[in-house]
């Protein structure tokens, strides 16, 4: 399945942005044909609150200036887990404790039999 061009637009301003911020442990996990929803998800790990909350306002600062109004943010004000839903791309910001928790990544691999082994 294709994703859309402004999908993958998207999705390296974002993985850009991270990398700017030095996120951690960046993981771009493709939803396409897996989901209704969205064509990309991302997670990845700031090292403490004030940078997850950092890096999610960089990005989302970074997708209203490209052009894209309906965001959804939520978590910023605790900053354990930010996630921001751009419509295509969605992004999970973690402290690296919240984000082992949850383990989103072996929610959505392939074959979660061998992601838990």
């Amino acid at each position: 399945m294709k994703a859309q061009p402004d999908a993958d637009k998207t999705l390296n301003m974002i993985l850009s942005r991270l990398d700017d911020m030095k996120a951690e442990e960046t993981v771009t996990i493709d939803l396409r044909g897996k989901s209704a929803f969205s064509d990309y998800m991302i997670v990845t790990t700031g090292r403490a609150n004030r940078h997850v909350g950092a890096i999610a306002e960089n990005v989302t600062k970074a997708l209203k200036e490209t052009g894209i109004k309906n965001l959804h943010v939520e978590g910023l004000p605790n900053c354990d887990w930010v996630l921001i839903d751009s419509g295509d791309v969605i992004l999970h910001v973690f402290r690296p404790e919240v984000r082992e928790f949850y383990n989103l990544e072996r929610l959505w691999a392939q074959n979660p039999a061998a992601a838990a082994i």
